[in-house]
């Protein structure tokens, strides 16, 4: 019986399938970079000056580059730079972040504070085709550009990996901050590649990811999907994205089960809405105001058509029952239910690693 392992929060949980039911368990590709090739590139930014970190997102391969950087400033003798986050993640780095470090709340009146160094592991956004330094600047701080964000998304449906209009606003609206970026693309195994300057540039490195992300895998029945790190599956909104990333290979009918903890909770304005009856699905095709994770809802409504949706998460049952989502206590329960309904020989693809795989 093949044992295969998926990211659930801070751990990893086992599925047990018995061969005859594995389809195909689909994953990136990519071959990582060496410790002292990543260090060669990390040269390039300029530490003789102050600079505050700003973390966006907190993988394994922004841990690495941030140990990096510190090592370079031991090295150089030069003050360690003070790291900015989100409230939310304040706590968890305090666990992973080099001894001595200063860890401090990010406030966006900074955005003019010339020695801002973003860091950010890229991956895929079904409106704006990849999630970025520049997009998730777009997300936080530029409201009203949203707006034009998602009025200009290809259709309803989402277009992970596609060049969109949308990303041009991105583009232009980080444009407008003299910051600097770090930008990864990584696998389970490491770092893949990065790109250093602007974010408005080094968004160049997409095709990166695109390169260890694509597979064309055919349509399937039914999908198992984890995230692959806790980064991407701390909220449901930020979960969903391994979905989007997923859904073109799932049949007509067929089932996708979401394997993502949420731990803290929802993640999305527009979501945690609707589910308190606060927001209606036809205000989402045209909205007069764009409201913090429109599109998600929208998507996940859309794709709700196509095929069931599962999840495997500590949301309350209530929540994802009203999002069209059936709820499993664990991976277990969840292939029981896929045997039961679909026969004890139904073959199950197992994707290990959502956020960074881009089907077709």
């Amino acid at each position: 019986m093949p044992e295969i392992w998926l990211s659930y929060g801070i751990t990893d949980v086992v599925l047990d399938i018995k061969a005859e039911n594995l389809d195909q368990e689909i994953k990136p590709q990519g071959n990582v970079l060496s410790e002292p090739e990543i260090t060669s590139r990390i040269e390039q930014l300029d530490t003789s000056k102050p600079i505050e970190l700003v973390i966006l997102n907190n993988s394994k391969s922004v841990q690495k580059i941030i140990s990096l950087l510190f090592e370079k400033c031991n090295q150089q003798s030069v003050t360690k730079p003070c790291i900015l986050v989100d409230k939310s993640m304040i706590a968890s780095l305090k666990n992973i972040v080099p001894e001595g470090a200063e860890i401090s709340q990010f406030d966006d009146m900074e955005l003019s504070n010339s020695n801002l160094v973003f860091i950010h592991e890229m991956e895929f956004d079904g409106l704006f085709g990849f999630d970025t330094i520049s997009t998730d600047l777009l997300r936080k701080f530029g409201q009203e550009q949203m707006l034009s964000a998602f009025q200009k998304r290809k259709n309803n449906l989402p277009s992970p990996g596609e060049d969109t209009d949308s990303l041009k606003i991105a583009q232009e609206f980080s444009n407008k901050f003299e910051i600097s970026a770090i930008e990864v693309v990584a696998n389970s195994d490491g770092i893949v590649d990065l790109s250093i300057g602007h974010p408005s540039n080094t968004m160049s490195i997409s095709k990166s990811l695109l390169s260890i992300a694509k597979n064309e895998v055919g349509k399937h029945r039914t999908m198992i999907i984890s995230t692959g790190k806790e980064s991407s599956n701390n909220s449901l909104s930020k979960s969903l994205s391994s979905l989007w990333n997923c859904f073109p290979a799932i049949k007509e009918q067929g089932l996708a089960i979401l394997l993502a903890e949420c731990k803290n909770g929802i993640g999305s304005h527009s979501i945690q809405q609707y589910i308190e009856g606060r927001m209606s699905l036809d205000r989402l095709k045209n909205p007069a105001k764009y409201i913090d994770g429109m599109d998600d809802l929208l998507f996940l409504t859309e794709i709700g058509k196509k095929f069931e949706i599962g999840i495997i998460s500590v949301l309350p049952e209530v929540y994802t029952k009203k999002l069209g989502m059936i709820s499993f206590n664990g991976v277990k329960f969840a292939l029981d239910h896929i045997l039961k309904n679909q026969g004890a020989r139904q073959k199950v693809a197992v994707v290990p690693d959502g956020a960074r795989v881009l089907l077709r």
